[in-house]
């Protein structure tokens, strides 16, 4: 999914859910989607009744590419924490 594509479905507003990205036209937000998908749930299950049935498979695509995109931007530094010693 295109970076385009992506801002085609995710939107980050200050004045809907504190400013977190959610898909537009909802109060869903990505990380609500991620969340989901991180626990096991497929797409499909995502996107039924049961859950979600307003959003669409490429919703919850754009979720991913967006959280994707995200992470490629971060430079992240691993360091151990120091531990006293007694």
């Amino acid at each position: 999914m295109t970076e385009r594509e992506v801002t085609k479905r995710i939107s980050i507003n200050p004045k809907v859910c504190h400013g977190k990205p959610c898909i537009k036209g909802t109060r869903v937000m990505a990380q609500q989607i991620l969340d989901l998908l991180a626990g096991g749930l497929l797409i499909e299950e995502i996107i039924s009744e049961d859950y979600f049935p307003d959003l669409t498979k490429e919703d919850v695509l754009a979720c991913i590419a967006f959280a994707n995109q995200l992470l490629k931007e971060e430079e992240i530094h691993f360091y151990e924490l120091e531990t006293a010693t007694p």
